[in-house]
């Protein structure tokens, strides 16, 4: 497996995982819990990020190209309807 590929595996890993951790802290009643997963998943939102520029600056990763001003008011139009 190359770098590329292992690097883009995890960073779809780290992603899901963020997902996962989200619907749990939304659902934990314990404080203590609650707290504790939202430690992880700031942990990991922090790795997901280092990852991220790692691949970006290595060219495994090209962000989607930036949204004009009238695509972005078009879906906040849409949004707020």
């Amino acid at each position: 497996m190359d770098e590329k590929t292992m690097v883009n595996d995890i960073l779809s890993g780290v992603k899901a995982s963020l997902t996962t951790y989200q619907m749990a802290i939304s659902e934990a009643d314990n404080i203590g819990l609650r707290q504790a997963i939202q430690q992880i998943r700031n942990n990991d939102e922090s790795f997901q990020y280092e990852l991220f520029k790692v691949a970006q600056a290595k060219g495994y990763y090209k962000p989607a190209e930036l949204a004009t001003v009238t695509e972005i008011q078009t879906v906040k139009n849409e949004l707020q309807a």
